[in-house]
């Protein structure tokens, strides 16, 4: 560590998010061949509101950054003193993470091989519970002029790098050094060989924290890369940075294709409510706009979850979360093709609708375009809300193959509902007493797939 070209980093910043939060303070100790060459540090305009607990843990107050240099004027000689040095820091992703990030906004693509003294010190003192600076420093007796300032911390990690050199020698500590380097991208809380077992192929991951508490459910058709892309150290994502910070164990579900792990983290997600997880989430509420044309004299009619019903798919418009997202595309389809909003069931007023007032009905209102005639343009208008009707005589099979010599899987479905999955299509018999129930996640999957199947894929009818 003493005889590398590396730089000593510590930042303080509005918050721990990386995406949101700014640098209020950054300093570097540069150091090359066991020799500081420089030290530097500068507070940071962080354009936005330092919060009061920060304020008083580093006592950055706002006052004090209100007249410094942004992040911006001081991004191309801070690249420079960074650029080709090895970084260091304590709890190395989150002030990587951060510069990452606030290069980024800059157009500079920030790239560093990155060493964390966290980790090291794990690794030299293993008999230690304790790794966060606060105990660092009583334990070797390191002198900090200013705690949780930029200068203070940095120049408390030179010290501490002396210290290990003295005690480990320079050609064991160096050893290490190499190790953790290469292997950097190992959130924390994992083993070194935390990715090793992952298979290459398709399928489903967890990620669990402490207590072995569920926090993200994921998917992808390369299981591995998709697990380390979470760890990148890039934090273009604000969930990655937190799941990185808590993550203590990984497991992982394999199925035979997309498809198979498309359906798994659906169901997953649902069933377990991950805590990162928010997309595929259990939807108490879903509404569809229903509408029995050729009857045209009746409004459509908006329906929550209890009356969606699968056989009705020939005369439902539209999957909506909540009643205003029904309301707001109903509305939208009206002004885009000049329908009456009493018509539709929109508006009670008498005699002409607003939208003829401005010129956005034709007159359905007030006698000017018969019913008839309105309700042809409305079914026309509707076609891009009309849910699909199954498009099968009943249930259904679907081989999908492994592409990694591994057995196929056979997923059952009936009417959009997801029975199962099997490894052979006589298994269905083992799922023919499973009630139906729509969900609109594997509506969205199940008619995508059938859009567009991959080669090699097999549909049976099994009705």
């Amino acid at each position: 560590m003493l005889d590398l070209a590396c730089v000593y980093v510590d930042l303080e910043t509005t918050g721990g998010n990386a995406t949101r939060d700014r640098i209020t303070e950054i300093a570097i100790i540069e150091v090359k061949d066991g020799v500081v060459i420089d030290q530097w540090s500068s507070l940071v305009n962080p354009q936005q509101p330092i919060h009061l607990p920060i304020q008083l843990l580093t006592g950055i107050s706002n006052e004090m950054v209100s007249q410094a240099p942004c992040f911006t004027d001081l991004q191309e000689p801070l690249y420079r003193r960074l650029k080709g040095r090895l970084f260091i820091a304590h709890n190395a992703r989150f002030d990587y993470g951060f510069l990452k990030n606030e290069f980024r906004r800059g157009g500079i693509d920030f790239q560093a091989s990155v060493l964390c003294t966290v980790k090291l010190s794990r690794k030299l003192y293993p008999e230690h519970p304790r790794h966060n600076l606060d105990s660092l420093i009583e334990r070797h007796a390191i002198y900090c002029s200013a705690r949780h300032r930029a200068m203070g911390d940095a120049q408390v990690l030179w010290q501490l790098a002396q210290k290990w050199a003295a005690e480990k020698g320079a050609d064991p500590l160096r050893l290490i050094i190499q190790k953790l380097v290469k292997t950097q991208s190992v959130p924390l809380g994992l083993t070194d060989m935390a990715f090793e077992d992952i298979p290459t192929g398709a399928g489903v991951y967890f990620f669990y924290g402490d207590n072995d508490v569920l926090l993200y459910v994921g998917k992808s058709i390369h299981l591995r890369a998709r697990v380390m892309s979470h760890f990148s150290g890039d934090h273009r994502l604000h969930k990655d940075m937190r799941i990185a910070q808590q993550i203590k164990r990984i497991a992982w579900t394999k199925t035979s294709g997309e498809l198979g792990a498309l359906l798994l983290e659906s169901q997953m997600v649902k069933k377990l409510s991950p805590i990162h997880n928010r997309q595929l989430r259990r939807e108490s509420k879903l509404f569809s706009w229903y509408w029995a044309y050729p009857d045209s004299n009746l409004p459509p009619e908006l329906v929550g979850a209890a009356k969606i019903s699968v056989d009705d798919f020939g005369h439902l418009f539209g999957l909506f979360r909540s009643k205003n997202a029904a309301d707001d595309a109903l509305r939208q389809i009206a002004s885009t093709h000049q329908l009456c909003l009493k018509q539709l069931g929109l508006e009670k007023r008498t005699g002409a609708c607003f939208g003829y007032q401005i010129k956005r009905c034709r007159g359905a209102c007030i006698g000017l375009e018969s019913a008839s005639s309105h309700a042809i343009r409305f079914r026309q208008a509707l076609t891009q809300l009309r849910t699909l009707p199954w498009p099968y005589k009943g249930r259904i099979g679907i081989r999908e193959m492994s592409s990694d010599h591994n057995p196929s899987d056979v997923h059952f479905f009936d009417h959009w509902c997801y029975l199962g999955s099997a490894q052979n299509y006589g298994d269905l018999d083992l799922l023919s007493s499973r009630t139906l129930q729509f969900d609109v996640d594997t509506y969205k999957i199940l008619k995508r797939f059938l859009a567009n199947p991959p080669i090699g894929t097999e549909i049976i009818s099994c009705s």
